[in-house]
């Protein structure tokens, strides 16, 4: 059986994980939404795993250190995968992988695209996975230019988790990052384009604040770029009501073919991105132990099993029945733990 076994704490927080500060109280209610979300709870990820499902096949953005990629196994960063499904694929997937790793807690869909640039999709997907296994949490990650208008309905599919990608507030500054930004049927360039995105990004924030939705910000640290002005996007996003910020560094190797990476931007320093998270720690919980997952990652954090189920195995349906019967003890036990 695939996926029974946590990561020792050594080998999955080699390096993030070492955080020994006691952390803030949180309401009850939040409480229950992170218990067993291994993104948003840094102890969930020891017990509890999860999976991407890469449905979204467009974007309506332009990053300078994103190229997504398709049936590229060596590379583990987000955007790559090595195929893109289909809404029913995608639930049967779910319903699969859930069947042989009673520890799946989270499906997550972010990527290879933006889910929101092609919502009808989105929607199909989340509502098949509801009707398979409703017990599953279903997360969203997405670059936030159109989630504003989608709130509701995320809410009403039982989406309680939002990852936004911020990486600015000054349009001056997101203009370095994003070349054009496609909205209400228009490219938009430089300066313009990228304030429309922080504009919108902010007000999709405050939505689902609003909804009870809670939000994690991914913010990349760009060297140079934007290094210096993290710390306004963090204090943005605590007044708009963020739960989480998720500072990551640049990856900008140049095999992945990023703007970025070609043109030799720099990636930050260990020591960098630390000093940057410490200026950084304040109201907001700080993301600590992210493994910057691909868009079809399966597993426990930085245990990616995403290979292993490249092919569907065949099982019967009451193997199927009797193996998420075990699923949802295992859920019930870690709930009462």
């Amino acid at each position: 059986m695939l996926g029974l076994t946590p990561p020792s704490p050594k080998s999955a927080c080699a390096t993030t994980c070492g955080d020994t500060r006691t952390p803030p109280r949180m309401d009850d209610d939040i409480a229950a939404k992170v218990a067993q979300h291994p993104c948003y709870n840094a102890k969930a990820h020891l017990n509890f795993a999860r999976m991407h499902v890469p449905v979204a096949p467009a974007c309506n953005i332009q990053c300078n250190y994103c190229n997504r990629k398709y049936d590229c196994s060596n590379e583990s960063r987000p955007g790559v995968t090595s195929t893109r499904l289909t809404p029913e694929q995608a639930a049967d997937k779910v319903l699969m992988v859930a069947a042989r790793m009673p520890q799946l807690s989270v499906v997550g869909i972010a990527g290879p695209g933006d889910p929101l640039a092609k919502p009808a999709v989105l929607f199909e997907t989340l509502e098949r996975i509801r009707q398979k296994l409703p017990s599953i949490m279903p997360c969203v990650s997405t670059n936030g230019l159109v989630l504003a208008d989608h709130v509701d309905t995320l809410k009403e599919l039982g989406v309680e988790h939002v990852t936004i990608t911020i990486n600015a507030t000054a349009p001056d500054v997101a203009a370095q990052i994003y070349p054009w930004v496609y909205f209400e049927g228009k490219r938009h360039s430089g300066r313009e384009g990228a304030a429309i995105l922080l504009e919108r990004q902010m007000e999709g924030l405050r939505a689902c604040v609003a909804a009870g939705i809670l939000v994690k910000v991914n913010s990349v640290m760009i060297p140079g770029i934007n290094d210096q002005h993290l710390e306004d996007v963090n204090k943005a996003i605590t007044a708009a009501g963020a739960f989480m910020h998720n500072i990551m560094p640049l990856i900008s190797d140049p095999s992945h073919g990023t703007w970025f990476g070609l043109n030799g931007q720099r990636e930050p320093t260990a020591e960098e991105l630390e000093d940057l998270r410490e200026r950084c720690d304040g109201p907001v919980k700080l993301m600590r132990h992210c493994r910057r997952c691909r868009a079809d990652a399966i597993g426990f954090l930085g245990e990616d099993k995403h290979a292993e189920f490249a092919s569907s195995t065949s099982m019967s349906v009451e193997e199927m029945e009797a193996r998420l019967q075990r699923r949802e003890k295992y859920l019930r036990y870690q709930r009462s733990a």
